[in-house]
């Protein structure tokens, strides 16, 4: 879980417009934080077999969401990738 100081900066940088708190890009942003968090996690414990379905899942949503960007706004896709180091 991110701590609500921690969610309110990643939301205030990836955000399109001041009262944007859903879009796209911040979902994604806030997934792969928590996708982090849960990696590390599942490195401690890996027979935490809960866990690893949430990361999943999330990984899941968060693929679906980088899909949706790339076919609506490519090059707000691209920036985004960019900024969160997805790609190599």
């Amino acid at each position: 879980m991110l701590d609500p100081e921690k969610k309110q900066a990643i939301i205030t940088e990836f955000r399109c417009h001041d009262s944007d708190t859903g879009s796209a890009t911040v979902q994604v942003a806030l997934l792969t934080q928590r996708i982090q968090q849960l990696t590390g996690h599942l490195r401690q414990h890996q027979k935490d077999h809960s866990s690893r379905r949430g990361l999943l899942r999330m990984v899941n949503r968060r693929r679906k969401l980088l899909d949706y960007l790339n076919r609506t706004e490519p090059d707000s896709y691209r920036e985004l990738i960019g900024r969160l180091s997805l790609r190599k």
